[in-house]
């Protein structure tokens, strides 16, 4: 066969050539109609932009489409693992666009080069990477430009109306903390709750006033001190992780209830100044500790203010 461009195969209708964040010009439907998405970001954003995919993955650690998306993606076709899509499945689907990024696909060329033999694919971009960016690639890659706006738009509104109620916390400190089994994580600022955490005007701990490498932070016990603040933001995946999306568990506030019970066990846990304090805010780890787009940043917001205001 010749050289695959990127483009994938023949696509029948209207074409469009887009520019993804690799810099691949991908020839796609003028329209798409039939799209795969197989990352939590790209399901968001599509969903945001309210064009329904004909299948999607399994989020973070779950085996399911992530909790906070359940109400309006329950129904999705599941082609694979956040970091194991299913080829059989998703060419099956037909798809005439598949939507990845480096949350789920990252660094992996082959399958990359597989799944362009199905349909084409725009690569949205890359874990940590500014939110409104990638989600704006997703927007291009639908033909949805004006509309991926509007949404940013919006969202930008909220937080503006949201700030002046959250005034009275300008002198204190928020951490964003993942539990799994025995261990911490910590959100830093790169992720989408520690931008949302920016946007509302919350300070991070000194220590926690930084940008991370994409992805959480794990904490060592003998450092359990460095996730402490005024306020904790507290949420877990469960007991399952990317490499074992079985192991059980949930991420709602349930789960991190059962994720604050094993914290406690932790020697130091209770020390903290926010658990003293009672400032522990249980949060759903699927939206606080994970990944995903506008959906998610607008219930980051929404949880914020139930919490504080």
């Amino acid at each position: 066969g010749t050289e695959n461009t990127g483009s994938g195969p023949a696509t029948e209708g209207p074409t469009r050539v887009v520019v993804d964040a690799e810099g691949t010009e991908v020839t796609v439907p003028e329209h798409p109609e039939r799209v795969v998405v197989l990352s939590e970001p790209t399901m968001d954003g599509t969903l945001a932009l309210g064009v329904t995919p004909i299948g999607a993955v399994t989020g973070r650690g779950q085996q399911t489409v992530p909790n906070y998306l359940a109400d309006v993606a329950s129904d999705l076709p599941i082609l694979g693992g956040i970091a194991q899509p299913n080829f059989e499945a998703i060419g099956a689907a037909k798809p005439d666009l598949i939507l990845v990024d480096g949350t789920s696909i990252n660094n992996n060329p082959p399958v990359v080069a597989a799944l362009r033999k199905i349909a084409p694919v725009v690569y949205t971009g890359y874990a940590g990477g500014d939110w409104r960016v990638n989600f704006r690639r997703v927007a291009e890659a639908l033909n949805m430009v004006d509309e991926g706006e509007k949404v940013i738009a919006e969202y930008d509104a909220k937080v503006k109306e949201a700030k002046p109620k959250l005034a009275k916390y300008a002198d204190n400190t928020f951490s964003i903390v993942r539990w799994q089994g025995t261990g911490a994580a910590l959100i830093l600022k790169e992720l989408l709750p520690g931008r949302a955490l920016t946007d509302l005007g919350l300070k991070r701990p000194a220590n926690q006033d930084r940008e991370g490498r994409g992805h959480s932070d794990p904490v060592s016990l003998e450092n359990l001190k460095s996730i402490d603040a005024d306020y904790m933001f507290f949420g877990t995946l469960g007991g399952s992780s990317i490499e074992n999306p079985n192991a059980g568990g949930t991420t709602d506030i349930k789960g991190g209830e059962k994720a604050l019970a094993e914290a406690e066990k932790v020697p130091g846990f209770t020390e903290l100044s926010a658990y003293q304090n009672d400032h522990i805010i249980l949060v759903d780890g699927s939206s606080w500790t994970s990944t995903g787009g506008p959906i998610l940043m607008n219930s980051i917001v929404d949880d914020v203010l139930e919490a504080l205001e």
